[in-house]
């Protein structure tokens, strides 16, 4: 089942995991994957590596949950230190596996690295690696990323807008957000989109705050505003784990139940590789029903 053919049915429901390092992190993800699968998932993503590191893993785990677990995966796929025709072999492997799915982003600047340098005989944008794969395999069913606040290297929204409608243009089908924590970034983002032409469906990302360290390091990394409210309460409890989970929790109760109200077409979470929190959330709109 492809992404886009969930899309147009009906409102989504989808995880994020990333491939383990160690057996124990191996065991770990394959209880997180078979709890998860009781909330019965549209599909599920498998992150990739810096450089390409976890691409075997990542392949690996894809077919894993596709065979073993019955879940729809989506491969990531990355052009970076990648060239046409590696790019080529791992997208033929992955259609030669039944995966019908990838996320295709250009993928991180390398540890180290001031700027992006695109490998010899390989792609600068991820644009580029959109039209590319739906020129070799154009059956694959392809997703990109949209920031509500404007990707890190971008000048401005108005100008990341009109690479995600490249993206768009250039095949992609449909659209998983960055996380944010304020609603109104989402769906001003979704209205500007919009208003330029996009009109590939927008599905939010969401993360579940889990510890305050990894918030810093998330707002980092992705630049993505907190509320004031919010960051003063987590400020407030940050020497408390569990305080800042609960928080966490409550935070993301309360963005997924004004989001499913407007009706956005799905919801995807980065777990983590952590099935509690997640859960949680998820329990609380169940016993709602």
């Amino acid at each position: 089942m492809k992404v886009i053919d969930v899309l147009k049915k009906k409102k989504s429901l989808s995880f994020e995991f990333f491939p383990p390092k160690t057996q124990e992190q191996e065991e770990n993800l394959y209880q997180v994957v078979a709890e998860l699968r009781n909330f019965n998932p549209d599909y599920v993503s498998v992150t990739y590596g810096a450089l390409g590191s976890s691409r075997e893993k990542t392949f690996n785990w894809v077919s894993k949950i596709k065979k073993e677990f019955q879940i729809e995966p989506v491969a990531h796929l990355t052009c970076v230190a990648a060239s046409k025709k590696n790019i080529k072999t791992q997208v033929e492997y992955l259609v030669g596996n039944k995966v019908e799915n990838i996320l295709a982003l250009r993928g991180d600047v390398p540890e180290g690295a001031l700027k992006f340098e695109p490998p010899q005989d390989g792609f600068s944008h991820a644009s580029d690696l959109v039209g590319f794969i739906k020129h070799c395999c154009p059956s694959v069913c392809l997703g990109v990323a949209g920031y509500p606040e404007k990707h890190p290297e971008a000048k401005n929204l108005k100008e990341d807008i009109g690479h995600l409608k490249e993206k768009v243009e250039a095949g992609a089908d449909y659209v998983v957000t960055q996380l944010f924590f304020d609603n109104n970034r989402y769906f001003e983002f979704v209205e500007k989109c919009k208003q330029k032409g996009i009109k590939a469906p927008i599905v939010p990302g969401i993360m579940i705050i889990s510890s305050y360290k990894s918030l810093k390091r998330m707002m980092q990394i992705c630049r993505a505003s907190i509320p004031d409210k919010l960051f003063e309460k987590m400020e407030k409890h940050k020497e408390d784990k569990k305080s800042i989970q609960q928080i966490g929790v409550e935070q993301a109760i309360k963005q997924v139940s004004e989001l499913k109200k407007q009706g956005v077409p799905g919801l995807h979470f980065f777990v983590m590789n952590q099935s509690g929190p997640v859960s949680e959330v998820l329990s609380t709109f169940s016993r709602q029903q």
